[in-house]
């Protein structure tokens, strides 16, 4: 009898176990606008910023990173831009990280748009489009939530005013997710 109750004991245990560990890994309900992808392997980014800085995707493990690829030249991305620069100034000091790809425009045309629309934000240059490429993004502005393992999780197509509360709120429950 007693091998019985411990038997049960054990796979109760296990099962809360089991079950406890499946609730960790769930990710939020994002916001509309925001894909909730299968996870995959982030592509390499290993880039200079305005500055000849580097930047490499893989020093950013442990975090969450926010990839956002922009153009001046593009409408979505000028009216996005101080959407990001407003969460930045407020999430930066909560752990997010940020890789801001500027793809195939000239440091001049990158300086002036960011002096304009996101004065604090290092942009990263991809000047031959090669990162943007290995991404795929399907337009831009294109915006994807990197885990802290390195997999790909979420996909925005277009424009997201990422300053508001609902965004933010969603933001803050993915830093909290490890």
């Amino acid at each position: 009898m007693k091998a019985k109750k411990f038997t049960f004991l054990f796979i109760l245990l296990l099962g809360s176990l089991a079950f406890t560990s499946v609730a960790k890994n769930t990710l939020p309900e994002p916001p509309k606008g925001i894909l909730l992808l299968a996870p995959y392997p982030a592509p390499t980014i290993e880039l200079t910023d305005i500055d000849g800085e580097k930047f490499s995707l893989t020093e950013t493990k442990k975090h969450w990173v926010f990839v956002h690829f922009w153009a001046s030249w593009c409408g979505p991305c000028r009216k996005e831009m101080p959407a990001i620069q407003k969460m930045w100034r407020v999430l930066e000091k909560e752990g997010l990280k940020m890789a801001l790809i500027n793809t195939a425009e000239d440091e001049d045309t990158v300086f002036n748009f960011l002096g304009i629309y996101a004065p604090d934000i290092r942009a990263l240059m991809d000047r031959d489009g090669q990162i943007t490429e290995k991404w795929r993004p399907r337009g831009l502005p294109a915006t994807y939530l990197v885990d802290p393992s390195g997999q790909v999780r979420y996909q925005v197509l277009g424009g997201r005013p990422w300053e508001t509360k609902l965004y933010l709120e969603f933001l803050r429950r993915l830093l909290k997710q490890k």
